[in-house]
């Protein structure tokens, strides 16, 4: 019988079995996972933090998802190292298992700063739900905290902590928010709705150390101000978990490298998710692009690619949707124009609305809306399927442009889908 074994047990790596077992019924399937919990939503985490939701409202899969789909499940485990000479891969007991095929998935973890005394108790990512339990064991006896970064995650946690009664103060080094995600007028819309709802945000500052004997007792700036706190949370970007394909033929960059089909350099070895370094087809580069949507996609893909399906995977786009306190906002590919490109506006700053297109060679390249974001769907098909956008060029600001305007430039069967995966609300 074949043996497939799937290192990861989130998005991606649930999309491969859900792929898998749809072309087939017969094979051995394993899930490996180094977190004791079935699968779960990490994008609701900030909410789960905040009080918003029950931990009910973190499953994703439960235990009968492994059981009706055949699926044997181990938890708690770290697989140290994959052996493709092998066909096997090692786990942190010495456990080994052998596989004629592997489906690595094992997503990305918190990336954090060389920084003086960040293994301090009281020092947390944000991207597990031992993370949140063991913040919220500190609730009780914490006033402060402090948030090292200014890009989702750490917006997420401030509005979260903030919720909970604790004086927040998020620490960025930029010049403004969510610089990866969108240009300074829109970020500094959002830093003032930000400020007006009680989050306090330091610009062009960084953390140089954090200061206590054993628990936290500050944080100490690159200004030399020294801020008192009892929890601080990384919110620093993410890394691909790859350690354990080192010094293998498995080849990676920042991610793990995948042709189209979402294999690796070695034949039975496929990677998706967070962990995947797969094409941009806005940057027209490989990269990674660690959003949920993109996740389950790959995954799919992959598990139908197991299966002898040939699925192409026709890449992947940064895209953000993220609600502050009532103000909503979308992001997708680039945020900030470069020579040759050419940038269409709109701001109503009184109401917080600001729309701006950014085009090349008449094909967009990069959107942002805040405030106005119906219909969002539109501009991903145009920027996915590279239109000429000549002939509504200059309707692309207009709250009423719709799907209607745009089908003659896609064909006129095109099938328009827009996922709410990976959205989220603050």
């Amino acid at each position: 019988m074949k043996q497939i074994i799937i290192i990861g047990n989130s998005a991606a790596g649930i999309a491969a079995v859900e792929s898998i077992r749809n072309k087939d019924s017969d094979c051995r399937i394993t899930v490996i996972s180094d977190e004791d919990y079935t699968a779960y939503c990490r994008c609701v985490l900030s909410y789960y933090l905040a009080g918003d939701v029950g931990e009910d409202r973190l499953v994703y899969r439960g235990q009968d998802f492994y059981k009706n789909n055949n699926v044997d499940l181990i938890l708690g485990k770290k697989v140290v190292r994959v052996d493709p000479k092998k066909n096997q891969i090692v786990l942190e007991d010495k456990q080994k298992l052998d596989y004629d095929t592997l489906v690595i998935a094992t997503g990305s973890s918190a990336k954090l700063p060389e920084l003086k005394g960040i293994q301090k108790r009281g020092v947390f990512g944000l991207r597990t739900v031992k993370d949140v339990k063991e913040i919220l064991g500190l609730l009780p006896v914490a006033k402060t905290a402090c948030v090292l970064g200014g890009g989702l995650i750490g917006l997420k946690a401030g509005y979260a902590l903030k919720k909970r009664g604790i004086d927040i103060k998020i620490i960025v080094k930029s010049k403004q928010i969510l610089s990866q995600v969108l240009d300074k007028t829109a970020a500094d819309i959002i830093q003032g709705h930000l400020g007006a709802n009680g989050l306090e945000i330091l610009t062009g500052l960084d953390a140089a150390e954090l200061l206590g004997n054993g628990e936290l007792k500050a944080v100490k700036l690159d200004s030399g101000k020294v801020i008192g706190t009892e929890i601080v949370i990384i919110g620093k970007g993410v890394a691909p978990n790859i350690g354990l394909i080192k010094d293998t033929a498995v080849k990676a960059g920042e991610g793990i490298i995948v042709d189209k089909f979402l294999k690796t350099s070695v034949e039975n070895i496929y990677a998706c998710g967070d962990c995947a370094q797969t094409y941009d087809f806005v940057l027209e580069k490989y990269q990674v692009n660690a959003l949920w949507p993109n996740a389950v996609e790959q995954g799919c893909l992959a598990g139908r690619n197991i299966c002898q399906e040939n699925s192409e995977y026709l890449g992947s786009i940064g895209m953000n949707s993220v609600e502050f306190f009532g103000l909503p906002v979308v992001s997708m590919g680039i945020a900030r124009e470069e020579a040759g490109m050419e940038v269409l506006s709109r701001l109503d700053a009184n109401n917080k609305i600001y729309k701006k297109v950014i085009l090349k060679d008449n094909c967009l390249k990069g959107v942002i809306l805040l405030n106005r974001i119906e219909n969002s769907g539109i501009y991903l098909e145009l920027i996915r399927h590279k239109a000429d956008i000549s002939s509504v060029k200059n309707e692309l600001l207009n709250d009423t442009f719709n799907y209607a305007k745009i089908m003659d430039l896609l064909g006129k069967d095109e099938t328009i889908y827009l996922s709410s995966a990976g959205g989220t609300h603050v």
